[in-house]
């Protein structure tokens, strides 16, 4: 393809948009040939490629990998990163997005923290069982009368487990020189941010920018920086300011969570215990036998 030719545009064939699904996005897209850049999103995306191979061109985080995309192959590209996509023919893409608020509560469901799973970017991996979860996906899309919501969130949920498995990487990260690490100014830049917004979604994506920094770098820096990822730093801030109001203030369980950043009360009991020890009512107790 020359720099000359003419690029079209995705046709969506389907998409989850007005089904109600919640957490999940999905949409079963024909790509034209050519190259195609795609900035860092705030979702994590994960493309499902159908239909007969095309020959692709691809870069993400600075890794780039030429192959035979065939049935089957998948391409997970973690949120706040990157990529490019180069195909010589036109080809058929089941595209999901999964925001992290879902790998948060799919981690707590299971026990697991969330900080310590480092999603890392695939561009040509082999799944079977999340291939059959796709399958799954494209024929609700495809469906004309939609499945109950609940197994929808059972297909989201699946599907994130085995991207624990598939694409994480939870590797130590190598010892770094005290030089690599945030300046004193974008250190509070970050936290002033991130105290300033505990009620709100965070993404990397969004404090790399506040950091002048990419979302790689973020998360290299501010680990090397604080001794603990960005998200575990979040979540940290979010229970001591959700400690805070329940010890000092009479607001209800349900607003303190919110107000904290939790999905809801639920989500803000279960991240408690597992920081804390306490939940928010042994919290409370004592300020109620005053």
């Amino acid at each position: 393809m020359t720099s000359s030719s003419t690029l079209q545009a995705p046709e969506i064939l389907y998409s989850s948009a007005g089904k109600g699904w919640d957490g999940l996005d999905a949409a079963l897209v024909n790509i034209p040939r050519g190259l195609a850049r795609i900035p860092g999103r705030e979702r994590h995306t994960l493309g499902l490629h159908y239909g007969p191979p095309v020959n692709a061109d691809c870069t993400c985080d600075g890794k780039r990998l030429r192959r035979v995309q065939k049935q089957g192959d998948i391409g997970f590209v973690p949120a706040g990163m990157d990529s490019s996509w180069e195909d010589d023919a036109a080809c058929q893409i089941l595209r999901l997005s999964l925001p992290q608020s879902l790998v948060d509560r799919v981690a707590a469901d299971l026990d697991k923290d969330a900080t310590t799973i480092a999603l890392v970017p695939h561009m040509q991996l082999r799944d079977a069982r999340i291939e059959a979860i796709g399958w799954a996906i494209k024929a609700e899309l495809e469906a004309d009368t939609p499945s109950d919501p609940l197994y929808i969130d059972h297909l989201a949920s699946a599907l994130v487990i085995r991207l624990f498995d598939a694409a994480s990487d939870n590797y130590a990260l190598p010892q770094q020189s005290a030089a690599l690490q945030l300046s004193a100014r974008q250190l509070k830049l970050l936290t002033d941010f991130i105290e300033q917004n505990l009620d709100q979604q965070l993404h990397v994506a969004h404090l790399a920018t506040v950091a002048g920094l990419g979302a790689t770098r973020l998360k290299l820096l501010f680990r090397s920086t604080t001794g603990m990822s960005v998200h575990q730093y979040v979540i940290r801030r979010r229970v001591e300011h959700a400690r805070t109001l329940i010890a000092t203030t009479k607001m209800p369980a349900s607003e303190i969570a919110l107000a904290s950043g939790f999905a809801h009360q639920s989500h803000m009991t279960t991240t408690m215990r597992r920081i804390l020890g306490q939940t928010p009512g042994a919290i409370a107790r004592p300020a109620s036998k005053i």
